[in-house]
C-alpha cells in the first residue's frame, strides 16, 4: 500500500552565491521543482518550497579578493541578483533566504554540537599547508604550483584547469601561495570528520533496497558510491568565512561548506515557520524531496541523510529527482568562460517571454542524461509549439466565439462521434499528466498538456466551424462551446509549466467570474465554462520569435567562443605611436576583450634585460604575462598595480614561459612607456569599452 503523506517539505539546491543564476541550474533544478510545487498546490497538498542562497566556502573568498570586496558584500550582491532573477521568472518559493543568516548559523551550530556531544565525530590531526606570511592555512583554491600532468604552471590545488584534471596540494610542483606568493609551509591541524563508512550499511539498507524506484541515473550513483566504500569526511576547515565551529579551542576554525549548506533547508524552513517548523521536518507523515542536480547527488542521498540519521529526529528524504546537466551549443556551461545564457539578462532582454524559456528549458529537461539547449531550438519551439499550435488553437477559439456568439458560451447540442474522441481526450491527458508529474516526469507530463493544444487544433481543423456557419449555427455552437472546454482545460493543466500563460488565458476566458477558481480537481471535466458565461477579449498568448533575435544571440556566443578558442591575432609587439595604422572596422576592435587586472607577483626574468613575468589576477583566473617594461618599472613597482590587459590574447611564448595577454602601454614619440591604469580603482574583470 502507498504511504500516505499530510505534507510536502519540497527543497531546491541552494545556488551558490559568487555568480548569477543561468539555464542550466534552472533546466537541472528549479523549473522540475517549480512545476512539482504548483502542481502539489492545485492539488490542494500542504506543501512548503525552500530555498535560499549557499554564502559560505573557500570560493566565496576567492571571489572577494578578485573584486576587492568582502565575502559579505560579494554574498549580498548575487543574493540580492539571484533572488530577483528567481521572482521575475515566476519560480514560487515559500521562502528564499540565506546561510549567511542568524538564524542559519544557530541553527548549523546547534546541529553541530549536538552530534560532537553525542560522540558523532572523530577528530583527526593532519598537516596542511600553511601561509607563514598571511599565518593562514590555506584552502585548495589558494594553493598553485605546476601541473604534475600536463606542466601548467597555473594549476589549482584542487584541479588543473588546462587539461581538467583533479589534483589534491602535495601533487602540485613547486606549490605557492596565493596570497602572497611564497611556498606554503606543511603545519599539523586538528578537524572533526564525519565517519561515514560508519553509516554504509545502513545506507545501503535504505537506499539500495528501500528506493529501488529512484530514477536510474541517481540510484547508480548512489550504488557506485557505496560499492566503492564510503571514508570519514571533515565537517571543519580552517578558514575566517562561514560558520564558527562551535567548540572551545576551535578558533580560526568553521563549518565545511558541504555540512553547513543542507542544514540551511532547516534554518530556513525555522525561519518561514518558527512555531511549526519540527512538524515538517521531524513528522514521518511528512514527505520531504530533494531536487538538484547530479553533481550534488552524493550529498543529498548519502552525505546529509547520514548527517540526519546522526542525529537522530529528521525524515529522510523520499526522493531526490536529480537531473543531468544541460548544454549550450553543443558546449559544456562554463560560468569561468563566460559559456552560459544567465537569467537575469535572458528577462532584460527577452520581456514578457517568461514562459517560453520555461516551456524549452522542460521540453529539453536533460532528466535522464545530458541535453543540448540551442538557440535555434529556442525558436523552433517557440513558433512550431507555442505559437502554431497552443496560441493559435486558443486564438481561434475566442475569436470565433465572439465572432458567432458575441463572447457568450453557446448551448451544446447532439454530440457526433468527432465530438466525443476529443471530449474523452480531456479526462485521459489530466489523468496521463499527473501519472507522469507523480513520477517526476516532467518532459513527458509538458508533452501530454501539448497533446491537448493539438488534439484541439485538430478538432477545430476537422470539424470547420467557419465553413458550416451559414448554413448549421447549432453546430457551430457544440463545436465552440467544446473548443473553449478545451481552452479552459489548458489554462488549468498548463498552470504548473507556463505560470504567466495561463493567467493571462484565465483572464481571456473570465475565470474571475466564476464562483471558484478552477483548481486541478475541475480540469478533466467537459464543463468548466458554463452556458451563457461572458468571455472577454482574446489577446495573442505566444509572439513570433523572428531569425533576427535568435542570429543576435548566437552572435554574442560566437564571439564568446572566438575569445575563448582563438584569442586576437592582434601581435603584442608594441608599435610606434605615429602614424595611425590601418583603419579596422567595428567588429574588428569588439573582438578585442580589454579588461581591468591586478599584478599578484612580479620578477625579472633570467638573462634578458627587458622582460618581465607577471602573474596577474583578471577576476576570471590567475595568469602569467611576458611584458618588455623592465626598463621601465621595477618588479616590486609592479607588484600591486592595477592594469589593463588584452585578455583573449591568444597564447605566445617568449623565453620559454607562456604569455597570455598584453597590457596596455602609452608609448611617446620619445619611446618613453607608461602603463595604461583605471581612473580609480576598479573590480578585476572590469570591461574596457
Amino acid at each position: 500500500m502507498e504511504k500516505q503523506f499530510s505534507r510536502y517539505l519540497i527543497t531546491a539546491a541552494l545556488p551558490y552565491a559568487n555568480g548569477a543564476v543561468h539555464i542550466g541550474h534552472l533546466a537541472g533544478v528549479y523549473v522540475p521543482a517549480d512545476i512539482y510545487v504548483r502542481y502539489l498546490r492545485m492539488r490542494g497538498r500542504d506543501v512548503r518550497f525552500i530555498c535560499g542562497s549557499d554564502e559560505h566556502g573557500v570560493p566565496i573568498t576567492i571571489k572577494a579578493k578578485q573584486q576587492n570586496m568582502t565575502p559579505q558584500q560579494v554574498v549580498d550582491k548575487y543574493h540580492a541578483v539571484i533572488k530577483e532573477s528567481f521572482s521575475r521568472f515566476g519560480i514560487s518559493f515559500d521562502i528564499y533566504s540565506r546561510t549567511s543568516s542568524k538564524i542559519h548559523h544557530k541553527t548549523a551550530s546547534e546541529f553541530f554540537k549536538k552530534l560532537y556531544e553525542d560522540g558523532k565525530f572523530i577528530e583527526r590531526e593532519s598537516e596542511q599547508y600553511y601561509d607563514e606570511e598571511h599565518k593562514q592555512f590555506l584552502a585548495d583554491r589558494y594553493i598553485t604550483g605546476t601541473c604534475p600532468k600536463c606542466g601548467n604552471d597555473n594549476a589549482y590545488g584542487d584541479q588543473c584547469e588546462k587539461c581538467g584534471s583533479t589534483l589534491s596540494p602535495n601533487e602540485l610542483i613547486n606549490p605557492k601561495s596565493a596570497l602572497s606568493g611564497n611556498p606554503p609551509i606543511l603545519k599539523k591541524t586538528s578537524h572533526w570528520y564525519l565517519p561515514l563508512d560508519q553509516y554504509e550499511p545502513w545506507l545501503k539498507e535504505w537506499i539500495l533496497e528501500n528506493h529501488k524506484e529512484w530514477k536510474t541515473n541517481v540510484y547508480g550513483q548512489c550504488k557506485s558510491w557505496l560499492d566503492g566504500g564510503l571514508q570519514p569526511r571533515a565537517v571543519s576547515r580552517d578558514l575566517d568565512w562561514g560558520v564558527p565551529v562551535p567548540v572551545e579551542g576551535a578558533n580560526g576554525k568553521v563549518l565545511y561548506v558541504w555540512f553547513d549548506a543542507p542544514i540551511g533547508y532547516i534554518s530556513n524552513t525555522i525561519e518561514l515557520m518558527p512555531e511549526s517548523w519540527e512538524k515538517w521536518w521531524k513528522s514521518e507523515d511528512t514527505k520531504l524531496v530533494h531536487f538538484i542536480g547530479k553533481d550534488n547527488i552524493v550529498f543529498h542521498c548519502i552525505v546529509f541523510p547520514s548527517m540526519l540519521k546522526a542525529y537522530g529526529e529528521y525524515v529522510l528524504p523520499e526522493n531526490v529527482p536529480a537531473n543531468e546537466f544541460l548544454n549550450l551549443e553543443g558546449n559544456k556551461i562554463s560560468t569561468s568562460r563566460n559559456w552560459a545564457v544567465w537569467l537575469h539578462e535572458y528577462l532584460d532582454e527577452m520581456p514578457g517571454k517568461e514562459d517560453v524559456l520555461r516551456y524549452v528549458l522542460c521540453a529539453n529537461a536533460p532528466e535522464t542524461k545530458d541535453n543540448d539547449f540551442t538557440w535555434k531550438d529556442f525558436q523552433t519551439r517557440n513558433n512550431s509549439e507555442l505559437v502554431a499550435i497552443f496560441g493559435n488553437f486558443v486564438n481561434r477559439a475566442l475569436v470565433l466565439t465572439h465572432k458567432y456568439f458575441n463572447g457568450v458560451i453557446p448551448e451544446r447540442g447532439e454530440l457526433l462521434q468527432v465530438d466525443k474522441e476529443v471530449l474523452a481526450e480531456i479526462p485521459r491527458i489530466k489523468s496521463a499528466i499527473e501519472d507522469a508529474l507523480e513520477n517526476y516526469k516532467f518532459r513527458e507530463a509538458l508533452k501530454e498538456a501539448m497533446n491537448l493544444a493539438r488534439a484541439g487544433n485538430k478538432y477545430l481543423t476537422d470539424t470547420e466551424p467557419w465553413a458550416i456557419a451559414k448554413t448549421d449555427m447549432q453546430r457551430v455552437a457544440t463545436i465552440m462551446n467544446i473548443s473553449l472546454q478545451i481552452c479552459s482545460n489548458l489554462a488549468v493543466l498548463f498552470e504548473p509549466f507556463l505560470p504567466f500563460t495561463s493567467a493571462k488565458l484565465g483572464e481571456m476566458l473570465n475565470f474571475a467570474s466564476l464562483n471558484t477558481t478552477p483548481g486541478w480537481d475541475i480540469a478533466g471535466s467537459s464543463e468548466i465554462l458554463h452556458q451563457g458565461h461572458k468571455i472577454n477579449s482574446a489577446s495573442l498568448l505566444f509572439e513570433k520569435i523572428e531569425d533576427s533575435v535568435v542570429e543576435s544571440q548566437i552572435a554574442n556566443l560566437e564571439a564568446t567562443r572566438a575569445m575563448n578558442e582563438a584569442g586576437s591575432q592582434q601581435s603584442p609587439e608594441v608599435q610606434k605611436v605615429s602614424p595611425l595604422k590601418e583603419e579596422c572596422t567595428y567588429d574588428q576592435f569588439s573582438a578585442m576583450d580589454i579588461r581591468t587586472a591586478t599584478v599578484l607577483e612580479a620578477e625579472r626574468v633570467p638573462k634578458t634585460d627587458k622582460l618581465l613575468k607577471l602573474k596577474i589576477d583578471t577576476g576570471l583566473d590567475v595568469r602569467t604575462i611576458v611584458s618588455g617594461i623592465a626598463e621601465y618599472y621595477t618588479p616590486e613597482q609592479m607588484i600591486g598595480k592595477q592594469i589593463c590587459i588584452l585578455a583573449n590574447l591568444a597564447p605566445r611564448t617568449i623565453k620559454g614561459i607562456e604569455s597570455r595577454g598584453m597590457i596596455l602601454m602609452a608609448k611617446e614619440e620619445s619611446g618613453k612607456m607608461r602603463i595604461v591604469t583605471p581612473e580609480e580603482r576598479l573590480s578585476n574583470g572590469s570591461s574596457i569599452n
